[in-house]
């Protein structure tokens, strides 16, 4: 997780404090009994999505990667080297040898 910056956004943020208000009124009125209040704060949950989204749209989101990074990743994915054993053989070369003998 180290190379990504999933969720580190304006946007991100925006959206999901406001679902998180949302939820925080929803709860204290439902523990309330009052319906009333409760909707409205299960009302304000889709909001925050809806701002995260516009925000997003507006340019305060994650940017799409370019196409060629894209194809360096998979690339460098299909490119895996051999690893070495403590020996500095290679990890396929385990396999048993022919003996020959002499005579």
């Amino acid at each position: 997780m180290a190379g990504s910056n999933h969720g580190h956004t304006p946007a991100a943020w925006t959206g999901a404090t406001i679902c998180f208000i949302g939820f925080c009124v929803a709860g204290v009125f439902m523990v309330a009994a009052n319906p009333l209040g409760f909707w409205a704060g299960m009302a304000i949950i889709p909001i925050g999505g809806v701002v995260g989204l516009a925000m997003k749209a507006a340019g305060l989101g994650m940017p799409k990667e370019p196409e060629s990074l894209t194809r360096a990743r998979a690339a460098a994915g299909q490119k895996q080297p051999e690893a070495q054993t403590s020996e500095g053989q290679t990890a396929k070369s385990h396999a048993p040898e022919a003996q020959t003998t002499s005579s």
